[in-house]
């Protein structure tokens, strides 16, 4: 009878014993500090929020966190499916990657979506214009003010109440 490498039912005693399925280094649970580090070191994520049918509803957004207040923030339209879907509810999550792909952090809360910006220079387009980078020249500013008033731009605003994540620590191969 012929045995292959990938039906053999033999442990596993090579030099690659220990790296083998379910032999590896377990997650290790991010800290509060690890966490709030990662979400500020990272732009993107992925937004879920929940839908009507009670089934998830992701999307891929650019956010800002404040670790000092917890809250992230995400620039929106009012008509769009995600401000719309956290007004009716405002169970929410944020995913973010790590610097690889074993790590990850997630932001849990309530989210509150604010009322479109109405007028340039409002509070509303200045929150908006807190998640720029900002403009030198003033007239880029009143440009972008403007363009958000246009847009009906919203602010999209997780107060986050749990924070969790994983690193999978793996040597570096020699």
């Amino acid at each position: 009878m012929t045995t292959h490498p990938t039906t053999d039912t033999a442990p596993n005693t090579g030099a690659d014993a220990d790296t083998g399925p379910g032999n590896g280094p377990a997650p290790r649970t991010l800290t509060e500090a690890e966490l709030s580090q990662l979400l500020g070191e990272q732009q993107f994520g992925v937004l879920a929020s929940v839908r009507r049918t009670g089934h998830p509803h992701l999307t891929t957004v650019l956010y800002s966190w404040d670790a000092k207040e917890r809250v992230v923030r995400v620039s929106s339209t009012a008509d769009r499916l995600k401000p719309r879907q956290l007004r009716t509810d405002p169970h929410a999550a944020l995913h973010v990657n790590g610097p690889d792909v074993f790590s990850f952090a997630v932001a849990e809360g309530e989210a509150e979506v604010s009322a479109p910006a109405a007028v340039p220079g409002d509070a509303v387009s200045r929150e908006l214009l807190s998640l720029t980078p900002g403009f030198e020249d003033p007239a880029e500013e009143a440009a972008f003010l403007a363009q958000v008033v246009a847009d009906r731009r919203v602010v999209i605003r997780i107060r986050v109440s749990r924070l969790y994540g994983t690193a999978l620590d793996i040597p570096a191969a020699d």
